[in-house]
């Protein structure tokens, strides 16, 4: 199947009222679970890779970008790819060349003037080279000498008219934002704000996406997607799954070293894992239809 776009997946999910999924790549085990997950489900998907990722693999984007672009090219759902969390606009500048269709540009931990002005030279290049651009809004510190806070940092909050005069300022495509969620949480306790939710979907002119999603219980996530959020960005779950899998496996063939017998015990454990969330993700818009 063709490979599709970033920017018709939000949309489509959007009108919908339902949420797209976006899975972190790492490895090729997760491109190839990720697709298998979605086709289990039955749903498009997003293979995004993250600058994290660039720097494991030695800071080469192309040969992890190449492997995600033939595997979403052999799936059988529409599955676009995704440059996640760009810090670096050297990085940046190579989504076009390596088969990407958006990006997400992260200056979020800059103060507010210096984040506005990051983010809109980055769409201004993006929207130029046919990308779609995410960007990243919370509550920035940075006043009276003190540093700037993380939109993710406990506490931290997306600002409603802010976000409106950020999205108009800026021309971003999509916005994630701080609603109580946060990066790299190994348990799923997190509680979601659902009254700023509320108040960001409706003075927000342009899809909302939440990151951290894998800290975020079933049920909250539903609430999540049904309040608003089109995008819901997943990454460490898929690594809990894997090396949980992985440990399995090794802690019962104890003198094995064949990878590939553990690599595919991972693989199918974040295939599971991706089809189970991506039913959480569209129980909203069937409950809605």
């Amino acid at each position: 199947m063709p490979i599709t776009t970033t920017g018709e997946l939000v949309a489509g999910a959007a009108a919908r009222r339902g949420a797209v999924a976006a899975f972190n790549v790492i490895t090729l085990e997760h491109a190839e679970a990720i697709v298998e997950g979605a086709e289990a489900a039955q749903a498009p998907v997003i293979l995004q890779i993250s600058e994290n990722a660039v720097k494991y693999h030695g800071g080469r984007l192309r040969p992890l970008a190449r492997a995600a672009h033939e595997t979403a090219r052999a799936a059988a759902v529409p599955v676009a790819l995704h440059l996640d969390h760009v810090h670096s606009p050297e990085l940046l500048r190579q989504a076009a060349e390596c088969g990407f269709s958006s990006a997400m540009f992260d200056a979020a931990r800059l103060p507010y003037s210096e984040n506005l002005a990051a983010t809109r030279a980055a769409v201004t290049w993006a929207h130029g080279e046919g990308l779609w651009l995410e960007a990243e809004l919370g509550q920035v510190g940075g006043k009276n000498g003190e540093a700037p806070l993380d939109a993710h940092a406990p506490g931290a909050r997306t600002d409603p008219e802010e976000a409106l005069a950020f999205v108009a300022a800026t021309g971003v495509d999509a916005l994630a934002v701080a609603v109580g969620t946060s990066h790299a949480m190994t348990s799923r306790d997190a509680r979601i704000d659902h009254d700023l939710l509320s108040r960001l979907r409706t003075t927000v002119p342009v899809p909302l996406v939440l990151h951290g999603s894998s800290g975020v219980g079933d049920e909250e996530l539903a609430r999540a997607v049904a309040g608003g959020i089109a995008k819901v960005n997943i990454g460490t779950a898929l690594n809990i799954a894997m090396t949980g899998a992985i440990r399995e496996h090794l802690a019962q063939d104890e003198r094995g070293v064949d990878p590939r017998a553990c690599l595919a015990r991972g693989r199918d454990a974040m295939a599971k894992t991706v089809t189970r969330l991506m039913s959480v993700l569209l129980a909203p818009a069937a409950e809605a239809a």
